[in-house]
């Protein structure tokens, strides 16, 4: 068994998964068995579309990456379990460790926190109970290795070095007229979180021409609260993720657009008319006569 510097337990372990309530509570219970005090285990979500590494991944960054250096963050999005799938443990720079599936759904986080190195879990170093089944890592595999690092465990002694599976979150391109990206969010209200970074929008532009899933060069306006945007209306705002967010007022703009993870955005915004004072279009649906 791999030996461990520390015997209390000082570091914060985040959960963060698609598994959904009644797995997570394994999860959780998995490492609070294994003797982290349970104001140390910290749930970020388990609600995560089912499968969606790309989507998960750029999550976990956005979530994870300013927790305290001495953390622990296990991420289970694993539509590979029980294949032939890797299981990884990451150093990073600025001091977190990371533990999950090598599919790539850790890497944004790892690279926002500098990527240090990265470790093959080998079962055999860690102390745990007997597995049932194979297809619940998340509790019988990376939460007794969450344990572990968290007792001050080093991701080395976890197993050999590797080189985990690449994945970066797709970044925008700017263009003359404004910028392309696509959506890596929809979130449950049904807005599109695209990678276009608000601050790319110019100062004084009040309407942008947007183009996405079923439409094409629509102009919209741009503002800067929900409510601003008003009920039924589609638009676009900066998100809490300081990217362009695309909604419709108490609505949803996934239905509306019939747009999701990986559908292309393109905006524009010089050049386009201002429509201060005017009337916005509604998405709804107009009523029959």
């Amino acid at each position: 068994m791999a030996r461990q510097r520390r015997s209390r337990f000082d570091r914060i372990v985040t959960l963060t998964s698609d598994v959904g309530s009644a797995y997570a509570a394994q999860m959780k219970a998995a490492v609070i068995a294994g003797g982290v005090p349970p104001g140390q285990v910290v749930d970020l979500a388990h609600d995560l579309p089912a499968h969606g590494v790309p989507e998960a991944g750029f999550l976990l960054r956005e979530m994870a990456r300013n927790f305290p250096a001495r953390s622990v963050h296990v991420a289970v999005v694993d539509p590979g379990v029980g294949g032939r799938r890797r299981p990884v443990a990451i150093a990073t720079r600025s001091g977190p460790l990371l533990v999950g599936p090598d599919n790539g759904v850790l890497i944004p986080l790892a690279e926002a926190l500098g990527l240090r190195s990265a470790h093959r879990i080998e079962p055999g170093r860690l102390a745990r109970r007997p597995p049932v089944g194979t297809t619940f890592d998340g509790r019988d595999l990376f939460a007794p290795a969450a344990v572990f690092l968290a007792r001050g465990g080093r991701a080395g002694a976890l197993g050999p070095r590797m080189t985990p599976v690449s994945y970066s979150v797709p970044e925008a391109l700017a263009t003359r007229s404004g910028a392309r990206g696509q959506v890596l969010h929809v979130d449950r209200f049904g807005n599109l979180i695209t990678n276009i970074p608000s601050r790319w929008v110019e100062t004084g532009v009040d309407c942008i021409t947007l183009s996405s899933g079923r439409v094409r060069r629509r102009s919209v306006p741009w503002r800067t609260s929900y409510e601003s945007l008003g009920p039924g209306t589609l638009g676009a705002l900066g998100s809490s993720f300081g990217l362009v967010e695309v909604a419709v007022g108490e609505g949803r703009a996934a239905d509306h657009l019939r747009a999701r993870v990986g559908a292309r955005v393109e905006l524009a915004w010089r050049g386009v008319p201002t429509v201060r004072g005017a009337k916005a279009k509604s998405a709804r649906p107009r009523k029959p006569r």
